[in-house]
C-alpha cells in the first residue's frame, strides 16, 4: 500500500498488501543536511559524518513521517542476532529487530547489503533484518522469521535496496558458503570476471520459500548503479546509509 508522506522526499513506500496499520519506509540519500560524501540523508552515526548532521536528519526523519517513537537504532554486526525492540535499551549489537506493540519503530540501515522488512497479514506484528551475504548465509532471515509471532505462511516480506547482481562480485568462497547450505544457491550466481555475479535478491528470496514465506514484493533495486539516488559502500567507500523502518500504528 502506497502512502503519500515519504514521497516528498522521493523514499520509498513499499508496494504491498499490507494492512493499513502496518507502516513501512525506506530512506534514500535525499532530503537531508550532510554534506560529501554522505549527502544528504545519513541517518548513520559509525561512518564518519558530522554527528550534529546525523542527529539533524534522524530528526527531519522522525519529523517527515511523523513517527510515534524514535527508531530502535542496532549496532549491525552482519550476524543472526534479533531483538525485540520494545524491550532494548540503547544501541543494541544485532541485525535485525521485531515488534508486536503499536508505535515501536524497527529499524535497519544499508548500502548494498538488503534490507528485509516483514509484517503479518492480520498486522500483528512487524520485524526489520539487515542482511549482508555473511548474514545471509548465516541465517538472519531465519532467525527472524522465527522471532515474529505468526506462521511463515501469514508473512508478507519486503526486499529494499541492495547491491544488484550485475555489479556485485564475490570470490567463490561466498558462493561455496551458500552452496553448503543449499544446492539450490546456485541458481543465485553467475560466473563473472574473477569471480561470481551474486544476487542477494534471489538468496532471500530462496531462504524466504524454504521457511514458507512466499507473498515476497520488491527486489527490483541496486544501490550500486543508482548513485544519485542511493548510497553504496562498495563504490564509494565513505558514505551513509539509507535507513529501512517499519511499525505499527495504534488503531
Amino acid at each position: 500500500m502506497r502512502r503519500n508522506y515519504a514521497m516528498v522526499h522521493d523514499w520509498i513506500v513499499p508496494d504491498w498488501p499490507a494492512a493499513a496499520r502496518v507502516r513501512a519506509v525506506c530512506t534514500t540519500r535525499r532530503g537531508g543536511i550532510s554534506v560529501a560524501p554522505y549527502d544528504s540523508m545519513n541517518p548513520a552515526a559509525h561512518v564518519g559524518d558530522d554527528p550534529a548532521a546525523v542527529n539533524e536528519n534522524r530528526a527531519l526523519l522522525n519529523n517527515a513521517l511523523n513517527l510515534p517513537a524514535s527508531p530502535v537504532w542496532l549496532q549491525q554486526v552482519h550476524g543472526i542476532d534479533v531483538v525485540n525492540a520494545a524491550r532494548v535499551h540503547g544501541t543494541p549489537d544485532a541485525d535485525a529487530s521485531w515488534t508486536s506493540q503499536d508505535s515501536v519503530v524497527c529499524v535497519v540501515m544499508t548500502a548494498d547489503c538488503l534490507p528485509v522488512l516483514l509484517c503479518d497479514r492480520a498486522g500483528r506484528c512487524v520485524a526489520a533484518a539487515h542482511a549482508g551475504w555473511r548474514g545471509l548465509a548465516a541465517g538472519v532471515i531465519e532467525q527472524t522469521v522465527s522471532a515474529l509471532p505468526a506462521r511463515p505462511d501469514q508473512l508478507l516480506a519486503w526486499l529494499g535496496p541492495a547491491i544488484g547482481p550485475a555489479a556485485y562480485v564475490v570470490g567463490s568462497e561466498v558462493r561455496d558458503t551458500f552452496l553448503a547450505h543449499a544446492a539450490q544457491a546456485a541458481d543465485a550466481f553467475t560466473a563473472a570476471a574473477g569471480g561470481w555475479h551474486a544476487d542477494l535478491y534471489r538468496l532471500a528470496r530462496q531462504r524466504l520459500a524454504r521457511l514458507g514465506v512466499t507473498a515476497v514484493y520488491g527486489g527490483e533495486f541496486c544501490s550500486f548503479s543508482e548513485r544519485d539516488r542511493f548510497y553504496s559502500y562498495r563504490r564509494d567507500g565513505a558514505t551513509g546509509r539509507m535507513a529501512s523502518l517499519i511499525w505499527l500504528a495504534g488503531e
